[in-house]
């Protein structure tokens, strides 16, 4: 698989890397946990992310492939030590998750830590910040980032503090790619691309109420990209759309979270095609400006 220099970290990610939170949220079991990472490792993906509050997804991972840690880059997400909702962003609590990550996950040092999306007021305190670079310090940690969307993200990147970005691109989520990104690149960050695919959000015929890709199939049926219909989408849009996603300048490797083998096959089959045509990918940038509004900012 194609691997990219993933800014100033030196690592080299593999364009595709796998999201941890399906498999947490959606209640895999460790069988298929094991299979679908087995699958994606042998297949040259080199990229797991996942977060401390994705149910018990560290523990999956750990116990799937801790035995494999020289195949592969490890991400986690701190911030909410007590679950989704309930963030934390006091330097005890992130010490106490960060600790808690690493005996899950079966490691001594994880890849990247980040900060799951803290608020610009919580960056400009520098004390949630301070919290990752002493872990840093300590050996627990090889890089730090921030993952976040739209003016919160904005924020992290200006205190040139952090490492890494992880921040929502595709097809229907594009704020960053003007917004953060250019500042992204002025420091040399590594990006990651988070729901690259906006949820497959066209899979739905009537609006999702409630659920997590719902902003997304609305912006959908005002974009009206003929490959991403609502509920009449071309057979290859979730390819075109991680394609669009991996063509964006900046962007270094999109995680993709699933618990089915059968969807990490058909992912990493879009990546082999490449990257988008200059024509392609322009047309999609044009029907976002030309239909955006002002409120379509960067979900998180």
């Amino acid at each position: 698989m194609q691997q990219r220099a993933f800014g100033r970290t030196g690592m080299s990610v593999s364009v595709l890397g796998f999201g941890g939170s399906e498999i947490g949220y959606e209640n895999a079991d460790d069988a298929a946990v094991s299979r679908l990472l087995y699958a994606a490792l042998d297949a040259g993906l080199n990229v797991i992310d996942t977060a401390e509050c994705y149910m018990d997804s560290e523990e999956k991972i750990g116990r799937a492939v801790s035995h494999r840690r020289g195949d592969f880059f490890l991400f986690t997400k701190v911030g909410h030590e007590h679950g989704w909702g309930r963030d934390d962003w006091s330097p005890a609590s992130i010490a106490r998750s960060i600790d808690r990550s690493l005996k899950r996950l079966r490691t001594d040092c994880v890849d990247l830590l980040q900060l799951h999306s803290c608020s610009a007021d919580v960056i400009a305190r520098g004390d949630a910040t301070a919290a990752l670079e002493k872990a840093k310090a300590a050996g627990k940690t090889r890089f730090i980032g921030y993952s976040g969307d739209s003016t919160d993200a904005l924020e992290a990147v200006r205190t040139s503090r952090f490492d890494t970005l992880q921040i929502s691109i595709s097809i229907a989520d594009q704020e960053a790619i003007d917004l953060v990104l250019p500042e992204a690149a002025k420091r040399g960050m590594g990006v990651i691309a988070k729901r690259p695919i906006a949820n497959a959000a066209w899979r739905h015929a009537k609006r999702p109420a409630g659920e997590y890709g719902e902003e997304y199939w609305r912006r959908l049926t005002e974009l009206k990209y003929a490959f991403a219909t609502p509920g009449n989408p071309a057979p290859d849009a979730a390819a075109i759309a991680l394609r669009f996603t991996l063509t964006v300048p900046g962007v270094h490797t999109a995680i993709v979270g699933t618990k089915n083998p059968d969807r990490w096959a058909q992912n990493a089959a879009a990546v082999k095609a490449g990257a988008l045509t200059k024509a392609e990918y322009e047309a999609i940038r044009a029907r976002w400006r030309a239909v955006a509004r002002r409120d379509w900012v960067g979900q998180v």
